[in-house]
């Protein structure tokens, strides 16, 4: 959607996935409003998806530079995509699947997240302190990342926390506020995070905070974890 009005409408948009990028939706041409697309003289020469030609986006008095392309394909490099039309997620102002809105990028329907509820004791410490300390955890496990664990409030120190301004968004959980923790040694910025309100999908997590495995000590039943090697690390 851009400008309050939707550009391409499909029920039968592609998704391409391709290794180490997110998943992209690819619309037919014909799902897409006629007169949105003008070539905007950018081509690119793409090793899997060969010659990219760019489309500038113009809806009434706006114009999004290179919003858009479409791939020639090559036969040799997986499915068919020619005649089908990409735009940048970060350049249009709203996403849509059936009636919700979607934020950050494409849903990836071979994502998966499991939320349980645990007895286990989680024992969170930054800097040597203590800060956490719960038989109440959401163990949440996501494909592709460690295993985050979700403690009540109460079990945590709340003192030491200060809210930041930093807020991400996830399309599989929602927008998440952030908190820094301070110590004695100094403070650890913006390595505790909340979903105060997830979306429908994610309700258990709701109201609970979370610490960077990669930046803190957690142990889980007197057995301290090793800590994970991410980007975020």
């Amino acid at each position: 959607m851009v400008q309050g009005k939707f550009i391409a409408d499909s029920s039968a948009a592609e998704l391409l996935f391709e290794t180490g990028r997110l998943p992209v939706y690819y619309f037919q041409r014909e799902s897409v409003e006629s007169d949105v697309l003008s070539e905007s003289g950018r081509f690119e020469d793409d090793p899997v998806k060969g010659r990219t030609t760019f489309y500038n986006v113009t809806v009434g008095d706006r114009t999004i530079e290179d919003g858009a392309w479409s791939c020639k394909g090559l036969e040799t490099n997986g499915p068919d995509i020619s005649g089908l039309v990409a735009f940048d997620w970060n350049k249009m102002d709203s996403w849509f699947e059936e009636d919700e809105e979607v934020f950050v990028h494409a849903r990836d329907p071979y994502h998966r997240i499991d939320v349980v509820e645990s007895s286990r004791r989680v024992e969170v410490s930054v800097n040597g302190l203590k800060v956490a300390d719960s038989t109440r955890a959401m163990f949440l496990f996501e494909t592709g990342l460690p295993t985050r664990y979700y403690l009540p409030k109460t079990d945590v120190r709340l003192d030491l926390l200060e809210r930041t301004e930093l807020h991400t968004s996830c399309p599989y959980k929602g927008t998440a506020d952030y908190w820094s923790v301070w110590t004695e040694d100094g403070v650890a910025e913006d390595i505790v995070w909340g979903y105060e309100t997830p979306i429908p999908e994610a309700p258990k997590i709701a109201g609970r905070l979370c610490f960077y495995n990669e930046k803190v000590d957690i142990i889980i039943d007197g057995v301290k974890q090793e800590r994970p090697k991410t980007k975020w690390s």
